[in-house]
């Protein structure tokens, strides 16, 4: 399926110079969201996950229908002080400034095989951060995948270690 047809571009959102990649066009087509769904859990599966991990909030969007495909867990990493219990926490630079991602501190035992989704790869940032929660609990990342790749912005380069999926790119 050509995922693009679905993803609508949307100029200067959040600021001028920016295409923004819109995916809710095909969050609300039943049968493109279903193919990347099952596409994703594709791999996941291959990758022999015991659990599946998404950043706040658009990882949830891929993350959680794929676990529950597969029966698995899901585990949220979410911004500093949304997470009830004890978190881990580590700090990552943005384009402008910092910001924080935590986990709680149980959520993912010694050996478990991960595998981490964001609907998007940009700077990559995001999920660099969230790699090293998952393997400071002990966690050993298998796989990551995306519905989008920004390819201009090389996101890749940090994870370059690390086996990466994604279904369309830019």
């Amino acid at each position: 399926m050509n995922y693009k047809e679905y993803i609508k571009i949307v100029e200067d959102f959040p600021k001028e110079g920016i295409r923004f990649k819109d995916i809710t066009p095909l969050m609300q087509n039943g049968e493109a969201y279903k193919a990347v769904i099952d596409e994703i859990a594709e791999y996941a599966k291959e990758k022999s996950a015991d659990v599946i991990v998404g950043p706040e909030a658009r990882g949830f969007i891929v993350g959680c229908p794929v676990a529950y495909t597969l029966g698995l867990g899901f585990v949220p990493v979410r911004k500093n002080g949304k997470l009830p219990r004890e978190v881990i926490r580590v700090d990552y630079g943005l384009e402008y400034g910092n910001d924080a991602l935590t986990i709680h501190k149980d959520a993912i035992t010694k050996g478990q095989r991960v595998v981490i989704m964001d609907d998007l790869l940009a700077t990559g940032g995001t999920i660099e951060a969230t790699i090293q929660l998952v393997e400071q609990l002990g966690g050993i990342v298998v796989g990551i995948a995306f519905m989008i790749e920004l390819t201009d912005l090389n996101g890749r380069d940090k994870l370059k270690n690390y086996d990466l999926f994604t279904l369309t790119q830019y």
